[in-house]
């Protein structure tokens, strides 16, 4: 599935090619803390009127990217002073590109991205502190708590909500209907969940159909929904939780449907999982809000539920883009007042309306007119059982994508057997929890 327009942001891998690049900045922190504020001039420059214009880097190519246009139009047509002009490109290329130009003192004022990639970015200097926009318009009550703990560094605040996100459970009304399944009522337990999953599933002939889609990289991740359904982790307090019987016993469970019931193909990319799923190939997929532009314009009989719940209780993924300032910019105060106007109710309310999403923030979910888009109340319902994957770690992308991920595909893949395969994923997580 691609994430928010993610093309999608590595989803996870992609994160990876700049790991050295930002551990090299790291030693040259101190010398970056003049650039920590706002400029000097920003103030006489909003007292003489004189023009700023923002350079805004972002990956929003998704179907939700229209409604992002809008907005940054909309506040450009009520700025007389400053202009934001947006540089939309793939997340994959965006992020190949991003900390290098920061780095050699050039790149963009501002830029978007996961939050995943706040606290590498924040140790680096590559992007300035934001406390002051949380003591006026905006204050942290008003944001999930989950959000806002992923937005902050150290105890700082380093960025502004872009999106909020959490992931449901699409499913095709008519595959449903034609397995013998009430297409109104979708399940609400892993045993239904299971249920529907194995009578929807067809392996036998040419035209193979899938009842759920996995994808295991270049994807919102899928994985922990399962995991944490049943009670276990990856990582918590900074110890690796791979080893845990709650975490071994998901592992095996919903392998054992992959390997054995044929659920889904295997070794599947984010895009590769939401194609199957809008050919009407796939009866049901864990996505966010950002798909339902596409598959409602592409005619598909669909509706979203909640994750269904497991032995755990309810859960399901958060996920958030990130609205940060580059440690170049002279116009902090100029981005202030941006951040601040992306926020706001109005524009959350436009944003939701027209994307999907959720609004950002806590205060709108009784909003009547949130209900003209019939997926936005759906969404906005299940962010308290929503959690943020590997939030606050530095190193984010090496435990996804040298021990999790390979986990995942050695499980999915190769067939291997689940203890073996978590022991040497124990034993990877670790040495990198603890910087070994």
């Amino acid at each position: 599935m691609k994430i928010k327009g993610y093309g999608k942001m590595t989803a996870l891998a992609m994160v990876t090619s700049m790991i050295v690049l930002l551990t090299a900045a790291c030693g040259n922190g101190s010398n970056n803390k003049g650039n920590a504020g706002s400029s000097p001039n920003s103030e006489a420059r909003a007292v003489t009127g004189e023009r700023v214009e923002l350079t805004f880097w972002n990956g929003f190519t998704g179907p939700d990217r229209p409604a992002y246009e809008a907005l940054v139009q909309k506040f450009n047509d009520s700025q007389p002073n400053i202009h934001v002009k947006m540089d939309i490109t793939p997340w994959d290329t965006l992020l190949a590109k991003l900390p290098t130009s920061w780095m050699t003192g050039e790149g963009p004022d501002m830029a978007a991205f996961s939050y995943s990639l706040i606290p590498k970015y924040a140790k680096s200097n590559l992007i300035l502190p934001l406390d002051e926009l949380y003591k006026g318009d905006l204050t942290e009550e008003m944001f999930p708590q989950g959000l806002t703990e992923v937005l902050k560094y150290e105890g700082k605040w380093y960025a502004a909500p872009a999106n909020f996100a959490t992931l449901m459970l699409y499913y095709n009304k008519d595959l449903f209907k034609a397995a013998g399944l009430d297409p109104e009522k979708p399940p609400t337990t892993w045993a239904e969940w299971q249920d529907a999953i194995i009578k929807t599933t067809k392996t036998s002939g040419n035209d193979k159909q899938y009842g759920l889609v996995l994808a295991d990289h270049a994807t919102i991740p899928m994985w922990p929904i399962l995991v944490w359904g049943n009670g276990g982790d990856f990582e918590a307090e900074g110890q690796s939780k791979m080893l845990d019987p709650k975490t071994v016993e998901a592992f095996k469970v919903w392998s054992d449907l992959v390997n054995n019931k044929e659920i889904t193909p295997t070794g599947l990319t984010g895009a590769e999982a939401d194609k199957l799923f809008q050919s009407g190939k796939a009866a049901m997929e864990m996505n966010g809000p950002w798909m339902t532009a596409g598959y409602t314009s592409a005619g598909l009989n669909y509706d979203v539920a909640p994750i269904p719940v497991g032995p755990g209780g309810p859960v399901t993924l958060a996920d958030s883009v990130a609205l940060v300032a580059g440690k170049n910019t002279k116009h902090k105060a100029e981005i202030l007042a941006f951040m601040k106007f992306w926020n706001s109710k109005e524009s959350q309310e436009y944003l939701s309306l027209n994307s999907g999403f959720p609004p950002t923030r806590t205060d709108m979910l009784d909003n009547e007119k949130l209900k003209e888009n019939a997926f936005v109340p759906k969404f906005a319902a299940t962010s308290s059982s929503a959690r943020f994957y590997l939030s606050g770690l530095e190193n984010y992308a090496n435990i996804n994508d040298e021990a999790i991920v390979p986990a995942i595909q050695f499980i999915t893949i190769n067939k291997k057997i689940v203890e073996e395969v978590l022991q040497n994923a124990d034993k990877t997580l670790s040495g990198l929890l603890s910087g070994k």
